[in-house]
């Protein structure tokens, strides 16, 4: 059996009771961290709160090396931790098709994901998001520009958008580095940059932390560490609006 385990948002203790008993009844506990992490906690603190031996595996190892993996599955009781919810990343649907068809059975112990929290962060509705898009390093002379269009794709369809900032070899990135990113795709392709935005930071910690206002402004805030995301919203409604004047910060520096 191989059993995907989200771990939430946060920390260690953000695991659900059904995830924790399926760790400690494991043989293996492996933890993926390329797609997303736990920044408030660490590996030897997982191991400590689990109990467990907890095994660090790369993109490599579940894309394009899984057997150990789906070998010790058919053995044995073993276990995928991932961060927020495991079905959110194509790479774990990606494995668990590997694993249907190798004969491992499989099930799912959802955790709570960015998807969902973002809404309670900042009260935008959850049905008025669309597609949502992800912000990459740019790397030589590739810098897409993909996600611009999506957001104004959305934008048109007076729906919100969800932008995922880039984790890529330890870099994580930031609220203003995504800033930073958008506004030189609204460069190269003449189109503005969307006037409204909101970061968030830590979503799910104790110390979250969530600004909206123009983009200059916001690129001039202190997130704080990371994790980070932005939301670009479309027309707000008249609860959106309300919510997020009281909970978070706003461009005229008042804190509700």
């Amino acid at each position: 059996m191989l059993t995907f385990i989200g771990l939430g948002l946060s920390d260690e203790r953000d695991i659900s009771v059904k995830g924790l008993e399926a760790v400690r009844s494991a043989v293996a506990v492996y933890l993926e961290t390329h797609t997303s992490r736990l920044t408030g906690t660490t590996r030897e603190a997982m191991e400590r709160f689990y109990g467990r031996t907890v095994i660090p595996v790369t993109r490599e190892d579940l894309e394009v090396n899984p057997d150990e993996i789906l070998a010790r599955a058919k053995s044995g009781e073993v276990v995928l931790l991932c961060g927020g919810d495991p079905m959110v990343s194509t790479t774990h649907a990606d494995l668990r098709l590997r694993a249907k068809a190798t004969g491992v059975w499989t099930r799912i112990i959802h955790g709570a994901s960015i998807g969902s929290a973002v809404c309670g962060e900042t009260g935008l509705q959850n049905y008025r998001f669309g597609k949502s898009t992800s912000l990459p390093f740019p790397s030589g002379s590739w810098f897409p520009t993909t996600p611009l269009e999506t957001i104004h794709g959305n934008l048109g369809l007076r729906l919100h958008t969800l932008v995922f900032l880039d984790i890529h070899e330890g870099r994580l990135m930031t609220v203003p580095e995504g800033i930073a990113l958008l506004e030189e795709m609204a460069a190269r392709l003449s189109r503005p940059t969307p006037g409204f935005l909101i970061g968030i930071a830590r979503a799910g910690s104790t110390d979250a932390f969530v600004a909206a206002g123009s983009p200059g402004w916001l690129a001039g805030l202190d997130f704080g560490p990371p994790l980070h995301v932005l939301v670009v919203p479309a027309e707000l409604h008249s609860v959106e609006q309300e919510y997020l004047e009281a909970f978070a910060i706003n461009e005229d520096r008042s804190v509700r």
